[in-house]
């Protein structure tokens, strides 16, 4: 006899975990299916590896280079790779043993395998490619995540040509590095390897990095990444490459123009795809649109007691977005009104300094409302982070003309990721422009600088 459960959910990253934990707090009985690691993408091979090394890289690239200018003075600092893959490693570890801990916590079933719809209400579960198990439930929720886009000139080797899975787990830093996309996870890698010794260059087939984000933010965050040594070619192709030895010979073109490089690895970062393969979609009928997503309506339903949420159905393809779905989901299956305010949610680049973003850009401010008001303010203005000596970046503040609605807040400092949470929370809440400028902000701290952006909207800026 098949298992019965109330929910079964298929994949054990941030939004199915918090799916599982969030229905079974409400009362329902869970599985979790997972087939390879708790904690998904983000947890294993993606947002805590990378965060863990960039932090590590960081810490490195300050002792080397800056440090002297507070009056540190540092001999024989030097790169021990094995001991900084080892911590990475540990953070990992300890954070997906955590996950084990929380589904146990709350009576959530953990079932290791393949999860495979089998029709509607039914989960098979395959180890070494035989079922092994199956599971019943009223609904079934998909998680699944995505994997790294391949490029068809640059299949993945693991070897020279890597994904960003075996970016974070190299065992010696490549002396040229050459990095296909320039979007958040490809700058974010070349910033780690070019902090411990790497020749970094990012190709790029728009004009720019970050072609998600506000226009401004983004060169601002290019000239400073150009400074501290990575270089960049943009409106380029990378159409192929072949292994030579243990050269990798890559073919870039650039308008009518094509270019050979050599280069020792290359990582390519182009964004992610749906992992929808082998999930027995047909056996309920549900179909893939283009880019291969999953599609919901407004409760996340795929089918009939099919539901989906994460960057299987590509609405927002960040952890912490399918943590929000996640919840909503748990809590429409429950009888209650889960709801995901997707124009809040933020977004961070772990960049150094790093740029963090919620709501319009500047251009969506300009074509959605017409009229608006922007205010900036330098982080070289502020008294934290003079004595940080962490003084690059600034802070923009967009609101609309007529109404005061705050729009959208973009913040390149130091800390970026923190200081979005205030402005996240400012767009939850529907806040107005005046709402940041009258707000405290204990002194000295960079979280003043969005009070003086708001300010500035209005031509009240204080101390600039």
């Amino acid at each position: 006899m098949p298992d019965a459960f109330d929910l079964i959910v298929i994949g054990a990253g941030p939004g199915g975990y918090v799916c599982a934990i969030r229905a079974a707090q409400l009362g329902l009985k869970v599985a979790c299916v997972e087939r390879q690691y708790l904690g998904g993408t983000c947890l294993n091979v993606g947002c805590i590896p990378s965060k863990a090394l960039l932090e590590s890289s960081h810490l490195l690239h300050t002792m080397q280079h800056r440090a002297a200018r507070q009056g540190i003075v540092t001999q024989g600092v030097s790169l021990d790779l094995p001991a900084m893959m080892k911590r990475k490693d540990e953070v990992v570890k300890g954070l997906t043993t955590g996950v084990a801990m929380l589904l146990r916590k709350n009576k959530v079933e953990h079932v290791q395998g393949h999860g495979k719809l089998a029709g509607t209400g039914k989960v098979e579960v395959l180890t070494d490619g035989k079922v092994s198990r199956t599971l019943e439930a009223k609904n079934v929720v998909l998680a699944t995540g995505s994997a790294p886009i391949q490029i068809g000139g640059l299949p993945f080797d693991g070897k020279y040509i890597l994904s960003s899975t075996e970016a974070l787990t190299l065992d010696k830093v490549p002396a040229r590095l050459l990095i296909v996309g320039g979007g958040y996870i490809g700058v974010e890698l070349g910033s780690v390897w070019s902090r411990l010794g790497a020749d970094v260059t990012i190709v790029e087939f728009t004009d720019r990095i970050l072609p998600a984000s506000d226009a401004e933010m983004a060169l601002a965050l290019q000239k400073l990444l150009a400074k501290q040594g990575l270089k960049f070619q943009f409106s380029t192709a990378a159409e192929a490459a072949r292994v030579e030895g243990s050269d990798v010979r890559v073919k870039l073109k650039q308008g009518e123009t094509v270019s050979e490089v050599v280069v020792d690895r290359v990582i390519v970062a182009v964004g992610r795809r749906p992992y929808t393969d082998t999930l027995g979609l047909e056996t309920v009928g549900i179909q893939t649109n283009k880019r291969g997503f999953v599609e919901v309506d407004e409760h996340f339903r795929a089918a009939p007691g099919v539901y989906a949420i994460g960057d299987v159905i590509g609405r927002i393809m960040l952890a912490h977005n399918a943590e929000e779905e996640g919840v909503a989901v748990a809590e429409i299956l429950a009888g209650k009104h889960g709801h995901v305010n997707y124009p809040a949610c933020p977004a961070v680049v772990y960049t150094h300094p790093e740029l963090g973003s919620v709501g319009l850009t500047e251009a969506q401010a300009r074509d959605k409302v017409g009229e608006i008001k922007v205010g900036k303010f330098p982080i070289v203005a502020n008294g934290r982070a003079r004595g940080m000596d962490e003084t690059d970046g600034f802070v923009k503040v967009i609101g609309c003309a007529k109404t005061d609605r705050l729009l959208g807040v973009h913040v390149l400092a130091p800390h970026a990721s923190d200081l979005i949470a205030e402005a996240t929370l400012a767009i939850e809440f529907a806040a107005s422009v005046e709402d940041l400028q009258r707000s405290y902000h204990a002194h000295p701290t960079l979280a003043e600088c969005i009070k003086e952006a708001a300010l500035a909207a209005d031509g009240r800026v204080i101390h600039s």
